[in-house]
């Protein structure tokens, strides 16, 4: 098979499994299993389970701001990728839906236990988009699964909070912009995943991975490649194509039906993601560039993303509050 083939039908599967899926997909379709994939990961410790908590927590330098008003989605724009996700690889590829054209609902705002919340149908792919940008924050909000059913094409639910969002709307699968990603996988909440830009590519492995970040983790071999989990003292390593994901130290998420409380706290080039009071991973040395290749900056600030890709979910109490320092994860 060629190089171009591959990518195309890796890409292609990837779609079909949203872009979280494109990390399991990957790992079983042979992305990393060469000599060059093992080489990036020889020297990652083994992973051992820790119990995390949070320290040193900064105080909020302004009272908390509300992102979303209860009503409807003032403060927001909506962003639509292709109505066939699946054909995000085509040649020609297919046009984005595009800006503020949510014709169908695939946000809105409904009443769910009682109060309200924002609702994303899963399909197509695209996101609301704050339609300001942040930096130095802390990030609050509430998420639950909709209806029960398995993510596109028989993977896990899935959906995320994409932040320090920049550059062009859809550049990643005409989707989203490009970002660093709160992943919200079920069990996997509280995955990173850079995201990039896939215009003009062939495929997944051809993607311009332009985003970077540099994580401590450990190996855990009962995840596809590249087995990583975030790990207090662990490797720190460098994210970087086919070794871009790195997963929560701990699945947090609480059953399917639930609300889970999400937190992100950004200062500088620095994040931490955390999922239900347990601080399940940190980043730090968030960069970005102009493409691949290109001299690097720091990742600082951005526009905030709420993820529909494949599954229905709901957003609430989402709130946001400036911060002068980020907390500490120390291991109890």
């Amino acid at each position: 098979m060629t190089n171009v083939r591959h990518s195309l039908i890796v890409g292609v599967l990837a779609v079909g499994f949203g872009f979280a899926g494109i990390c399991v997909a990957a790992g079983q379709r042979g992305i990393g299993a060469d000599a060059a994939g093992a080489a990036i990961i020889a020297e990652d410790p083994a992973f051992a389970s820790q119990r995390l908590t949070l320290t040193n927590l900064p105080t909020a330098a302004a009272t908390p701001e509300a992102l979303f008003n209860g009503s409807d989605l003032t403060g927001w724009d909506v962003w639509l990728g292709p109505e066939d996700s699946a054909r995000a690889f085509a040649d020609p590829s297919p046009s984005p839906i595009g800006l503020n054209k949510d014709t169908n609902g695939v946000f809105r705002v409904v009443t769910e236990d009682g109060g309200p919340a924002i609702r994303t149908a899963g399909t197509p792919n695209g996101a609301l988009i704050t339609k300001n940008e942040y930096g130095n924050y802390h990030l609050r909000l509430q998420f639950k699964w909709g209806a029960p059913r398995s993510g596109r094409g028989g993977g896990a639910r899935n959906s995320g909070v994409l932040y320090h969002s920049h550059g062009a709307y859809g550049a990643f699968l005409n989707s989203w912009m490009q970002s660093m990603e709160f992943q919200l996988q079920e069990h996997s909440q509280g995955m990173l995943i850079p995201v990039g830009s896939t215009a003009g590519r062939k495929g997944i492995p051809d993607a311009d991975w332009r985003l970077g970040a540099t994580v401590a983790v450990g190996k855990d071999s009962s995840l596809p490649y590249p087995m990583r989990r975030f790990m207090v003292g662990g490797r720190k390593v460098a994210i970087a194509f086919p070794a871009y994901n790195v997963q929560p130290a701990i699945d947090a998420e609480k059953p399917a039906g639930e609300w889970n409380t999400i937190e992100l706290s950004t200062f500088l080039d620095r994040s931490i993601h955390v999922v239900n009071g347990v601080p399940v991973l940190e980043a730090e040395a968030l960069t970005t560039s102009e493409s691949k290749g290109m001299p690097t900056r720091p990742l600082t600030r951005g526009r905030i993303q709420l993820e529909s890709e494949g599954a229905e979910a709901f957003f609430r109490n989402i709130t946001i509050e400036p911060i002068n320092q980020l907390p500490h994860i120390e291991v109890q």
